[in-house]
């Protein structure tokens, strides 16, 4: 079952970890909304190691605007980026986090 529903604001981690993954440096620490669940599948960061067996994670398409990427945009206020996040990278967004975005 995910743990996160469309509509569901979450905050993107710094988990520091080494070698290959799937979560860009410019979207960490940043928040945005769930807008759909693409499913459960094994892990890339397991599976670029050679680690098969690993549970599967689930994985979301998030939207975040593009401010709250990069403050100094300069196009419309409605531009966004989607991005697939799994979920270990993820945690429900704060009050706190909702003030920044």
């Amino acid at each position: 079952m995910p743990r996160y529903a469309v509509g569901d604001r979450v905050r993107v981690l710094e988990l520091n970890k080494p070698g290959h993954i799937r979560t860009p440096h410019y979207i960490r620490h940043r928040t945005g909304t769930v807008i759909q669940f693409c499913g459960a599948f094994l892990n890339p960061e397991d599976l670029a190691v050679g680690n098969t067996g690993g549970p599967v994670v689930a994985c979301y398409r998030v939207e975040f605007p593009q401010r709250e990427i990069w403050p100094d945009y300069a196009g419309s206020p409605e531009d966004s980026l989607v991005i697939e996040i799994y979920e270990h990278w993820m945690e429900p967004a704060t009050e706190k986090d909702a003030a920044h975005a």
